[in-house]
């Protein structure tokens, strides 16, 4: 699943972008497909103007909740991440006032990223995973999600950790290819947000077996794009706090 992160070729990138809502239906069959598909709508397309229409960025606490049901539909099928229903719960015992107040300080803390994921993560039920959802839907040209799909796509990465720590690694080689791609493609929108897009939805089909990326399947990636730049090397274990 290297292949597509290692890549430098725009275009294949956007092609593997231009067939994300076609995955994500593909997913959704026969899992409550219209819960699903309706809450990844609300999470990339409605939650981003919501938080961007505000003087001072922030999320509400219902939306951190309705943003935890959207993990809770997601989890299930990852590998390495488990939903904890505990979570859930949680979140929602955080008053109105604390998640309005920390995550306005979180995105203020912005580019800082550290920073901002300990200050999201002193709300209840949040951590690492969670507060990089919060972060992606307000400030996509500077974060991505979390996802075991894209952390498992990009090289030097694993074992896979939920630490703030590792979500540095993961954010900074997604920095560092969106900043290659904006520089070769005229369009120059790469965010790492839209990345991680991609790479979930590449895995997601090569997983399901799904003939919507039959002509960017890994082999066809591979033969247009170089891995020359990637490291081999895994990443060293951390301890998690």
């Amino acid at each position: 699943m290297s292949a597509l992160f290692a890549c430098e070729d725009p275009a294949t990138w956007r092609g593997v972008y231009e067939k994300y809502w076609d995955v994500v239906e593909a997913k959704a069959k026969g899992k409550k497909p219209g819960k699903l598909l309706n809450l990844d709508k609300w999470y990339q397309e409605e939650l981003p103007t919501l938080i961007s229409s505000r003087p001072d960025k922030h999320v509400t606490q219902s939306e951190l909740v309705k943003l935890m049901e959207w993990k809770k539909f997601n989890t299930p099928t990852q590998k390495i991440g488990k939903f904890r229903p505990r979570l859930q719960q949680l979140a929602a015992s955080n008053s109105e006032d604390a998640v309005e107040k920390c995550s306005r300080k979180a995105f203020s803390l912005l580019p800082d990223m550290q920073a901002a994921i300990a200050e999201l993560s002193s709300l209840k039920g949040v951590g690492p995973a969670t507060a990089s959802a919060v972060l992606a839907a307000g400030a996509p040209e500077q974060t991505a999600f979390m996802s075991d799909e894209a952390m498992e796509s990009v090289p030097g990465l694993k074992p896979i950790q939920y630490t703030a720590k590792h979500y540095a690694l993961y954010l900074g080689k997604m920095v560092e290819r969106t900043e290659k791609l904006n520089k070769v493609d005229p369009q120059k929108d790469w965010t790492p947000h839209r990345l991680e897009l991609c790479l979930w939805a590449m895995t997601i089909a090569e997983q399901q077996k799904l003939p919507l990326l039959k002509d960017l399947k890994a082999g066809s990636v591979a033969e247009k794009c170089s891995d020359a730049d990637t490291d081999p090397r895994p990443a060293k274990k951390l301890k998690t706090r």
